[in-house]
């Protein structure tokens, strides 16, 4: 059996009841022109007890598609933002 898909990322937005907005960062060089290259990704995620808040560092892990977007679940927040 597969391992779930984990990310970490930024909250970016918690207007939702029980969804969270996490941006996820990637870096890499272009295979090519060796320049370092930073693209980013918004995923909705769910979080049941809206523990997590804008600024958080949270876990994802990738689950069954819980809504139209929805297909991540928080697993843990790492870093809280200072309140």
């Amino acid at each position: 059996m597969a391992e779930t898909k984990t990310r970490e990322g930024v909250v970016v937005s918690d207007k939702m009841t029980k969804t969270r907005v996490v941006m996820i960062e990637r870096v890499y060089r272009h295979p090519r022109y060796e320049r370092v290259i930073t693209r980013s990704r918004r995923l909705k995620a769910h979080d049941e007890t809206n523990a997590s808040k804008v600024g958080d560092r949270v876990l994802i892990e990738e689950t069954r598609p819980l809504s139209k977007d929805k297909r991540w679940r928080i697993r843990q927040v790492l870093t809280r933002v200072a309140s």
